[in-house]
């Protein structure tokens, strides 16, 4: 592979051949795989030159994509180019205490954008324009420090905050160095929160092979600190946390991110921990005992480990997958199940009310369904599917097998809600192999059963019951596709939204369960390893809240379609797409979760869809693979090692029914030194964790008190920050390392999100639902939903939008601030949170940019709201095309996900309402209730230098 397409600071090492080939956490993001393209020679690959869209838009330099501060730096290499020095965020390379586990540093200086396309980077630091540009490399680095008034001589007589060094012995080499940046004159840069975490710095031979994946890769498990306190005491005086963001799944298919599978069943684990062998183990005894990493304790080596019983030889064990890599996945021997592997079973609840059958709900999913047979995990021709109606009685279908002859299936309605009875022994869960032509027959007539269904009730609740009791010998999913309030029958809801109640104090009882029946129905589902997922489409009050407690305990989902229907057809397919990659993804079943660790430290709290069976035991009926988990770590005992570790393993059943074990292990240094805890801190990480915080906080005590939490979090942390390695005083700025400068934005943007913020305009279904997304999105799903991605189109880049050369994958244009102060009235612009896009056309877009993207020729022809963008034969409509689809892409983001985010087309002056929606995305812009970024960080100085 070639320089351009690994030195970008958003890149893993390169893979060596015959290494196990693991995806980069965020491969594509922005021009992290741009190939150089000089600013005068479009990379144009025979395409016509791009036509002038406003006056010199276009120029390098100008409009929304010029370089921060105004000027590019002379002497930066440019991008692709190997760095002159390595080093990250100016932390020095280390090759000396860097161990191959982790791979080599980041190209790019922390803290500094990835340069673009064949544009210089832009100073690390901002300047303002008119600025004399920094010189390059390190000489850029130490003139970039000179400028920031930390030098002894600086007007304020702060002296520079050195790194503070230990005494040699105290460890094999020194950890990521601090930085610390004037947040009020150097301000965030949105293209930041695309760096890696701070690296891993281990001492030299931590792990027993040299593998470049010995060490967990953070799109499967970041820590919030990357360099752990040695101390709980020294943990308490950081104000920061200590967690783990665990996501055990990179894809929604094994595919797309496969781990290398130990297949001999030759599991060695601990004694006493029962912690699974792994690269971070002593050999002691001529390799015939291995120490463990976690406890200490000594344990002998299986004699099975060095030898081949399928091909009767011996092996090498330091070729083996478990010394070698941090992620494995182990066949379970027989004595790691219960009782056989389950099945896949789903069973759909399909409500049949009048809401349902007129939105066109009924029709779509059941040609849905009937569109995906093939795409069902069923390898194991194992797989059983299950129907039941819903209105206000519980209608069951026996669907017959294929053979059957006259096989037709038949309708049993049961009207007894409070007890609901199953109708008929068997044929209600039926194998899709055997009964594939009835069930096929079956689905394509049942829209036509209740076309003139008048019937207003639902009796999910009741359904939810039987549907529990007719799946429970077995285990599986219970798929609910509801447009209706379940109003009789148990769990019965009533319409509780009340206006006068939003944006007051007392707006967080709505956003709690109405009845207990949802929490205790979902536990006990969870019991019988049973899991619920919530598909939503009502266009009334539905209580999310309520119904999101079932999916909550037990590992399942909610999805919400406000206002849903089938005769747009950008809602049907959004739907339906969604749809089929759900019933395709891969999960998991009765699974279980658990978190070992080094002695000393300890799983405190967890946060996440599922129920927590034992003090450390997650239990999952199904495990997804779109969704992470946050747990809290404890420092209970003083922690003498250099290394700790932490190992997650997740025991399930595959969908083609075999028992597996995934086992995850994360090593970090620990430190005695406050600095190391504060450079090594991953920020992304960090408002993950607040992010479950805040959510279980609203859900608790209301949304102010959620607000205040983060609020009180972000200026302890300043505080803590001036008080400890600033040396106390400010001079007029705000200082924080360059690592974590994208919290206080990211801070802001969550207060400001529609699952948390004060407002008086929020339904409580849409604020529940936007609850449901803060508290299992992905990390870098997360990241954007809390800070969405603003692209400049109409002068992006001429790289942008087609695809790299060497990689093949569409280049995006560089991110911008999420700032009006970006916007120009002829600019065409893209505002994605991943869950909704909006394309902003300019109140003086030229025609001719219209016709091209639109083909339109008068704004007032544009038909604004949701919509799909016209493929028209143009070079610009293919590439505004291709940066849209680019920005939905979560495989190259390192994460699985089925949303198709809806595209809104808003004219910057059409409808008032759908402009006021997209506005509400520009985070760093002041808002009805809300501060701007200049006032919020004003309001925080305030605080802080009191």
């Amino acid at each position: 592979m070639s320089g351009a397409s690994n030195d970008g600071y958003g890149q893993y090492p390169p893979q060596q051949p015959g290494d196990h080939q693991q995806q980069p956490p965020y491969p594509d993001q922005a021009y992290d795989n741009a190939a150089p393209v000089a600013p005068g020679h479009a990379a144009d690959h025979g395409r016509k030159k791009k036509r002038q869209y406003a006056a010199s838009a276009f120029d390098v330099g100008v409009g929304g994509n010029v370089v921060a501060g105004g000027q590019p730096v002379p002497g930066a290499a440019p991008y692709g180019a190997p760095a002159a020095v390595p080093a990250y965020g100016g932390y020095p390379a280390q090759p000396e205490v860097q161990p191959a586990a982790y791979g080599a540093q980041p190209a790019q200086p922390y803290g500094q954008p990835a340069a673009v396309g064949g544009y210089q980077a832009p100073d690390p630091y901002y300047p303002s324009a008119g600025a004399v540009p920094a010189p390059g490399g390190v000489a850029g680095l130490t003139a970039g420090f000179q400028g920031m008034n930390l030098g002894a001589g600086a007007p304020g007589g702060i002296p520079q905050q050195q790194p503070q060094q230990l005494p040699p012995q105290a460890r094999a080499g020194p950890l990521n160095q601090l930085y610390p940046t004037d947040l009020l004159n150097q301000p965030f840069n949105v293209s930041e929160l695309d760096l890696p975490p701070p690296p891993i710095i281990l001492p030299p031979n931590a792990s027993v092979t040299p593998s470049p994946d010995a060490n967990c890769l953070p799109k499967y498990v970041r820590s919030t600190l990357n360099a752990v306190p040695t101390t709980h005491s020294l943990l308490k005086k950081s104000k920061l946390p200590f967690s783990l963001v665990i996501q055990p799944y990179a894809a929604l298919h094994d595919l797309d991110d496969p781990v290398p599978v130990v297949q001999d069943q030759v599991i060695s684990r601990c004694r006493r921990c029962r912690s699974y062998i792994n690269p971070f183990v002593t050999f002691l005894d001529h390799g015939h005992r291995w120490r463990c990493n976690m406890c200490n304790l000594t344990n002998d080596v299986p004699q099975a480990f060095d030898w081949d019983a399928a091909a009767q030889k011996s092996v090498d064990r330091w070729q083996r997958h478990e010394l070698n890599h941090a992620v494995v996945e182990f066949v379970a021997p027989q004595e790691y199940m219960v009782r056989p592997p389950q099945p896949l079973v789903y069973l759909f609840l399909f409500d049949v009310s009048y809401a349902s059958v007129s939105s066109g709900l009924l029709a779509t999913a059941a040609r849905t369904i009937e569109a995906s047979l093939d795409r069902i995990p069923n390898a194991d021709r194992r797989t059983r599917l299950g129907f039941m109606a819903v209105d206000s009685s519980l209608h069951y279908f026996s669907v017959p097998k294929d053979t059957d002859e006259n096989g037709e299936t038949s309708m049993l309605v049961v009207s007894d809600l409070d007890e609901p009875f199953l109708p008929v022994p068997g044929e209600l869960l039926v194998p899709l192999t055997e009964s594939r032509r009835s069930i096929e027959n079956f689905l394509t007539k049942l829209p036509k059963m209740f076309e003139h269904n008048q019937d207003n009730g639902s009796c999910m609740g009741s359904a939810l019951r039987a549907g529990d009791k007719l799946i429970s010998p077995l285990g599986g999913k219970l798929v609910v596709l509801s447009a209706s309030l379940p109003n009789v029958g148990h769990g019965k809801l009533t319409m509780r939204e009340d206006k006068k109640l939003l944006g007051t104090s007392k707006e967080g009882s709505l956003l709690q369960t109405a009845a207990t029946f949802y929490k205790s129905f979902a536990v006990e589902c969870s019991k019988n390893q049973v899991s619920i997922d919530m598909f939503l489409f009502s266009s009334q009050y539905q209580d999310v809240a309520s119904l999101s407690n079932l999916p909550r305990y037990t590992g399942g989902q909610t999805w919400f379609y406000p206002g849903w229907n089938a005769g747009r057809a950008e809602d049907a397919i959004k739907f339906a797409s969604e749809f089929r990659d759900y019933l395709s993804s891969e999960i998991g079943l009765e699974a279980v979760l658990r978190v070992r660790a080094t002695t000393g430290l300890r799983m405190s709290t967890f946060y996440g869809n599922f129920f927590t069976r034992s003090s450390d035991l997650c239990a999952f009926p199904a495990f997804p693979r779109d969704q992470c988990y946050v747990v809290e770590v404890a420092i209970d005992e003083n922690l003498t090692k250099d290394v700790v570790c932490m190992q997650t393993a997740v025991l399930h059943t595959t969908c083609n029914g075999e028992r597996r074990i995934r086992v995850m292990t994360l090593a970090l240094p620990t430190t005695t030194n406050l600095a190391d805890v504060y450079a090594s801190a991953d920020q992304a990480a960090i408002t993950t964790y607040y992010t479950h915080k805040a959510v279980e906080r609203a859900l608790g005590s209301g949304l102010d008190s959620a607000r205040d939490l983060l609020q009180k979090t972000i200026t302890d942390l300043l505080q803590t920050f001036k008080k400890e390695l600033a040396g106390g005083s400010m001079g007029g700025g705000l200082q924080f390392p360059s690592n974590l400068r994208g919290l206080p934005a990211l801070f802001l943007g969550l207060m400001k999100h529609v699952g948390l913020r004060k407002s008086a305009q929020i339904p409580s279904d849409l604020r529940s639902a936007a609850l449901c997304l803060l508290s299992t999105l992905p990390v870098p799903l997360l990241m954007q939903y809390i800070y969405p991605r603003l692209y400049s189109l109409h002068d992006m880049p001429d790289n942008a939008g087609i695809p790299d050369p060497e990689t093949s994958q569409i280049v995006l244009p560089p991110p911008l601030n999420l700032s009006s102060e970006k916007f120009v009235p002829y600019g065409l612009y893209l505002i994605d949170d991943g869950q909704t896009q909006f394309l902003w056309v300019g109140r003086e877009a030229v025609p001719q940019l219209l016709v091209d993207v639109f083909d339109v020729a008068d704004r007032t022809q544009l038909q604004v709201g949701k919509a799909t963008l016209k493929e028209l034969d143009n070079d610009f409509n293919e590439r505004v095309r291709a940066v849209i689809q680019k920005s939905r892409d979560h495989k190259s983001k390192g994460v699985g996900s089925i949303i198709v985010p809806h595209l809104y087309i808003v004219r910057e002056d059409g409808e008032p309402s759908l402009k006021l929606w997209a506005q509400t995305l520009l985070v760093e812009d002041r808002a009805d209730q809300g501060l701007s970024y200049v006032q919020w960080m004003g309001s925080l100085r305030e605080k802080v230098v009191q």
